[in-house]
């Protein structure tokens, strides 16, 4: 069975370390933070100022000053700071944030991302998403395996603007957890109930499967 957006979500929290300082792009990978686990002290970064992100907010008590990127209301852990956006590009471009976890439209296997424009449709902007996939230790790709019409999104070359050129390491979607190396797409794991014939399917990149491919965990 394909996974549900929260848990794409909670795979993507076993990637995240002990000490590390952490991105969240907008969509499902807002989600991760309320997936990792309690035992471990991560720093939650988002580039319009704040470093020590909390969880979501219940229903009421939302401060509308308090927001994210994304410009979703956020909380903030005790000790959190807040900064101005120089500041925060700073921390971004040299390098002092280890994992980046964002959406894509499209994942190219050579590691190129393309999530911030398609061509004719309006955007606000690119926003920091160029600035930290060119300076984040690692990348993490959280989408959906096929678009609406049921076509992939990890292919062999990326139709839309690119983002950052062969930047992506892992990818997690709604059926795989996979892998960017050699200039092609390595199964690591599938989504429980979802055979390797169907991965196949929907994968329009090159697709590596080495031996018995287990099932996720989350």
């Amino acid at each position: 069975m394909a996974l549900s957006k929260e848990q794409i979500a909670q795979r993507i929290a076993k990637e995240v370390k002990d000490g590390y300082y952490v991105n969240l792009g907008i969509g499902i990978p807002t989600l991760v933070a309320n997936f990792v686990r309690d035992d471990i002290e991560v720093e939650f970064q988002s580039e319009n100022g704040i470093l020590g992100m909390g969880p979501f907010p219940f229903e009421g008590e939302e401060d509308a000053d308090l927001i994210n990127a994304g410009k979703q209301t956020i909380t903030a852990l005790p000790g959190a700071s807040f900064f101005d956006s120089a500041t925060s590009f700073s921390m971004i471009r040299g390098q002092h944030v280890d994992l980046t976890i964002l959406g894509a439209m499209e994942v190219a296997q050579n590691g190129n991302i393309a999530n911030w424009k398609i061509p004719g449709k309006m955007v606000k902007g690119m926003g920091g998403a160029m600035d930290l996939v060119a300076s984040a230790e690692r990348i993490i790709v959280a989408m959906m395996h096929t678009n609406r019409a049921g076509e992939s999104k990890l292919l062999k070359e990326c139709s839309l603007p690119l983002t950052g050129v062969e930047c992506v390491t892992k990818i997690v979607t709604n059926l795989a957890v996979l892998e960017i190396k050699d200039n092609a797409f390595h199964l690591m794991e599938r989504a429980p109930g979802v055979s390797v014939d169907e991965i196949k399917e929907a994968t329009d990149g090159d697709l590596v499967i080495n031996g018995d491919i287990p099932e996720m965990v989350l």
